[in-house]
Parts: structure tokens; C-alpha cells; sequence
């Protein structure tokens, strides 16, 4: 029996400053990501639904995971193959995000394992700007090339 690997699709949010470019990254939420930084941040995405336009699926992740609007212009980025099988869809788009609005959805999870209880957690905790140097530090590994893709691109 064949396996049928989940894709995610996000958006990579960006804005230009004096200095540099900026990127919006989210922390995940969750007891696992809870003490994780450097190498734990990620772009507002989420699992594609079966017969889901990915771009369409990237904006309501986006939503979902901010709060935010995340615009109607979008650089569709080459997609990433994870160490998993998972592939990555991401489009960059050029908007300011006010982070006073951050506001995620929740999932619910048995925590503490094998305790019987179910508690609720933001898919993600917060969400921060930062400069493409750090931003490369902040982002899962395997994300990371999407920040080098939209460097060349603008």
C-alpha cells in the first residue's frame, strides 16, 4: 500500500526597513517547543487539505497562526523537499504585520503523556520580525532555503 505523505503550504511574510529586509517567523507552541529558540521558528504554515488550492491553504495558515492578514500579492517560492517526505509550499509577500495583533488557534493534546488529560495550546506561542542573518538562525533547518530564495529574489 502506497503511504500519502501530508504537504504544508505557508507564507513568508517580509518588509523592508533602512537596514535590511525583514522576516516574520512564528515560535510553535507546545510543551515540545516550550524551552527551543534558535532552530525552532518557523513560517506561518499548515497541512494542505486534500483538493486545496496550496496557495489558498498558505493564507488561511497564515490567518489561523497570526491573526493577520497576510495580502493578495505573493513571489511563489520553489518548494522544499523535508527530511521526511514532506514538501513545503511557500509564497513571500510584502506586508507590515502590527505584532500587538498576534493571535493564534489552539490544538488540544494529552499533557502530561499518558495522564488521560487533554489541555489546549496555541499552534503558536508568539511571532517576532527579524533580519535575514538572524532569521537564519531563528528558522528550522529545513526551512531556511526559503530566506536565501527570497533574498535573491529581491
Amino acid at each position: 500500500m502506497k503511504s500519502k505523505r501530508k504537504n504544508s503550504a505557508g507564507i513568508l511574510l517580509f518588509r523592508r526597513t533602512k537596514k535590511d529586509i525583514e522576516v516574520l517567523l512564528i515560535h510553535p507552541g507546545g510543551p515540545f517547543w516550550a524551552r527551543k529558540d534558535e532552530g525552532a521558528w518557523s513560517i506561518p504554515k499548515g497541512e494542505v487539505n486534500e483538493e486545496e488550492d496550496h496557495l489558498v491553504c498558505a493564507c488561511r495558515e497564515f490567518r489561523e497562526e497570526t491573526g493577520g492578514d497576510p495580502g493578495k500579492k505573493f513571489i511563489e517560492l520553489t518548494p522544499l523537499r523535508q527530511k521526511s517526505g514532506k514538501v513545503i509550499y511557500a509564497w513571500a509577500g510584502e506586508k507590515d504585520f502590527d505584532l500587538a495583533t498576534f493571535k493564534s488557534n489552539v490544538f488540544e493534546m494529552e499533557w502530561p503523556p499518558n495522564s488521560g488529560k487533554k489541555r489546549s495550546f496555541p499552534e503558536a506561542d508568539r511571532a517576532d520580525w527579524f533580519s535575514m542573518e538572524e532569521a537564519t538562525r531563528k528558522i528550522i533547518a529545513g526551512q531556511a532555503p526559503f530566506l536565501h530564495q527570497l533574498k535573491s529574489l529581491i
